[in-house]
């Protein structure tokens, strides 16, 4: 598959989790939305996604981490052009999405998997979420993206 600047790809390899990304043009189009609201151009992003254990492996290889976890983001970004890779673990979402309450109500995968998605895009554009105050924030940021998406 041949990737050019200036895009937003979306990567199954996903083989034992049935998952197909829908709406892929109206994604890409909030995507840069965001981007572009913080004065930025984007460059290259590519969604993968993965298995938990594909992603664990990348977790422990890259990161020294041996705990599952539904995103991880490796940043290309130059200068002012965001650009990066989004590993997700479409498995964790759908678990995570089980587990996470919207109004007493499980949350729908989708959202979840948007609200995924959004995340690793915020870390491109250099927000942390390391600390307790860190967590707010992106989960405020989060939040806000989220209300651009669906309006």
């Amino acid at each position: 598959m041949e990737i050019t600047k200036n895009s937003i790809n979306f990567i199954n390899q996903t083989e034992e989790f049935d998952f197909n990304l829908i709406n892929k043009s109206k994604i890409s189009k909030w995507v840069e939305k965001i981007i572009m609201q913080y004065n930025k151009e984007i460059g290259e992003i590519n969604y993968v996604f993965l298995s938990d254990d594909d992603l664990l492996n990348y977790n422990k290889k890259y990161l020294n981490h041996n705990d599952l976890t539904d995103v991880i983001t490796f940043n290309y970004c130059e200068k002012n052009i965001i650009s990066g890779e989004i590993l997700i673990s479409a498995e964790r979402v759908k678990e995570n999405s089980k587990t996470y309450k919207n109004n007493k109500k499980n949350t729908p995968f989708i959202d979840e998997l948007n609200r995924v998605m959004i995340h690793g895009v915020l870390h491109l554009l250099g927000f942390k979420d390391k600390t307790k105050e860190d967590k707010i924030i992106m989960r405020k940021k989060e939040e806000e993206c989220l209300g651009i998406l669906i309006n």
